[in-house]
């Protein structure tokens, strides 16, 4: 069999064949390694005998045409061809996958809940921001105030006051994902709302806006800004799967550590890129940034999914993770 260098690996990790598992042993290339593939592709040519290397080279790209399209169970169902298709075209798969362009409200996001409180900040005239271009502080405390409630809001400032923009993240990180979106800019040493966004929030409301930050914050907003964690890029390219993960076992409360263990069986050569530390493992490592930015910050952030907390200590916190009925109808997988 013939796998160009070039090739997206067949273990489905969405790289490049010569930068994952040409040059791995056994049992390190994925959820199907590359020996478990070539055991079964030779099982099916030995004791056959070919008339010419054309018609066995036919038989080997039969073989490998199947086993992309067969399901693993490293990969809760998807084959290796669909996975490369949720890695890599996540928007531009209709045959797995649809995104909903027109939610009917009210969706209940958080951040959607942020975004309307920014809209009315910034109204007809505009909001001027700070000398370092942030929002300014008094609508920062504001909106912390009524985005968390009085208690939380006590609880999260308990160690200081919301000074800056930078000290309520999640406030923050909607700017940007607004900007990035092309729903906020910077017009005249103001914050003002795109034309764009003034018409979607006018026909059709506040939520109508939620697939445009949806995809922004996906593709073009850095999931490992200002996090503790080591950046670890194929976490967000893999949001797809957390959330077919989240589609098929979410409809009850289920451990993070379910999700947490099931991105690192279907993507063990993750671990590669995680640079070691002497007080933990590569695997704990990965695993604490992956629930961090995808389950807590991603999927709760976008009303996606519930986070119950269990448990909190230092930097460690335990918590449950349940879908919401927003996933649903947001995503349709036809797996």
């Amino acid at each position: 069999m013939k796998i160009n260098r070039n090739d997206p690996c067949p273990c489905g990790s969405g790289k490049k064949y010569k930068k994952c598992c040409l040059d791995k042993q056994t049992g390190v290339a994925g959820p199907a390694s590359m020996q478990e593939i070539m055991d079964e592709i030779r099982d099916g040519v030995e004791g056959r005998e070919f008339s010419s290397l054309d018609e066995l080279q036919a038989e080997l790209d039969q073989l490998t045409q199947k086993q992309n399209n067969s399901s693993l169970a490293s990969f809760h169902g998807l084959s290796p061809s669909q996975m490369h298709r949720v890695l890599h075209f996540p928007f531009d798969s209709p045959d797995l996958v649809r995104f909903t362009e027109s939610l009917e409200p009210p969706l209940g996001a958080p951040v959607l809940t942020l975004f309307a409180l920014l809209v009315e900040a910034i109204g007809e005239k505009g909001l001027k921001p700070t000398a370092k271009g942030n929002l300014p502080q008094r609508f920062c405390r504001e909106a912390a105030l009524s985005f968390w409630g009085q208690e939380k809001y006590e609880d999260r400032t308990r160690f200081g006051a919301i000074r800056s923009e930078m000290d309520f993240f999640e406030l923050h990180c909607l700017r940007l994902v607004a900007n990035l979106a092309g729903l906020v800019r910077m017009d005249k040493e103001k914050f003002v709302l795109t034309a764009k966004c003034r018409k979607k929030i006018t026909s059709q409301g506040v939520d109508a806006v939620y697939p445009d930050l949806f995809k922004a914050y996906v593709q073009k907003f850095n999931w490992s800004y200002l996090d503790r964690y080591q950046d670890i890029p194929f976490i967000q390219q893999a949001f797809l799967f957390t959330l077919f993960l989240l589609g098929k076992y979410g409809g009850e409360f289920r451990p993070q550590s379910l999700y947490e263990d099931a991105f690192l069986a279907a993507f063990p050569v993750v671990l590669n890129e995680i640079e070691p530390v002497s007080y933990q493992s590569c695997a704990t490592t990965l695993c604490n940034a992956y629930s961090h930015r995808t389950l807590s910050h991603f999927a709760e952030f976008f009303g996606l999914a519930e986070v119950q907390i269990l448990s909190k200590k230092g930097y460690l916190t335990l918590y449950e993770v349940k879908k919401t009925p927003l996933l649903d109808r947001f995503i349709s997988f036809t797996v």
